[in-house]
């Protein structure tokens, strides 16, 4: 466990320090302009170690820490050797994946910038509900438990919806691309998950 808890030490202070460090923070910026015009690739990863301020730092660590744990429990139990292993890829990978979208969407868009482990998170989530889709979750505003099968969709169609909307200043194309690498990556790792799902929603 104390890979997965270095994560989240990891991200709390870089966001702390650049919370104080301006400069910091803009060096580690998701700019997919800056991407294209300098070849400055760091970016693509350095911006999940950073959050906006505390609020948006607290919402990620705490859906990592709960969820997190779990599937990373899971993933030892379902192979102890390579268990760390596919935690890593499904986080940092999946993070790397959810910029793939807004990369394309902005990079001759100077005005452009994110940041945020919202991506890595949301790979997290949705390898954690193919896993465990009987488990029960809930969303902040939706303040009671529902089958993690159900929160799933439901909130994937509000990424999409608010995606479509395009208005705000979250990275819902992100979120949708970290979810969709949890998913892909789990079904890949172990098909019989996927099977289980499917099963689970017709009954």
């Amino acid at each position: 466990m104390i890979g997965f808890y270095l994560i989240i030490a990891a991200t709390v202070l870089v966001s702390f320090n650049a919370f104080q460090n301006k400069p910091l923070m803009e060096k580690c910026l998701f700019s997919p302009y800056l991407i294209k015009k300098s070849g400055e690739y760091n970016r693509m990863l350095l911006h999940i170690f950073i959050h906006a301020d505390y609020s948006h730092l607290l919402f990620n660590m705490f859906s990592l820490f709960f969820l997190g744990e779990i599937l990373f429990k899971s993933l030892m139990q379902f192979n102890p050797d390579t268990g760390i292993l596919h935690f890593y890829i499904i986080y940092f990978v999946g993070g790397l994946f959810a910029t793939i979208g807004p990369y394309y969407r902005n990079q001759n868009n100077s005005s452009y910038a994110s940041l945020g482990a919202s991506g890595c998170v949301s790979a997290v989530v949705f390898a954690f509900i193919l896993w465990h889709p009987q488990l029960e979750l809930m969303l902040l505003f939706f303040p009671f438990p529902i089958p993690a099968y159900i929160f799933g969709p439901i909130y994937l169609a509000l990424e999409f919806f608010a995606l479509r909307k395009g208005k705000g200043n979250i990275a819902h194309d992100a979120h949708i691309g970290g979810a969709l690498f949890g998913i892909i990556y789990i079904l890949l790792i172990c098909p019989q998950k996927g099977v289980n799902f499917i099963e689970l929603i017709s009954l």
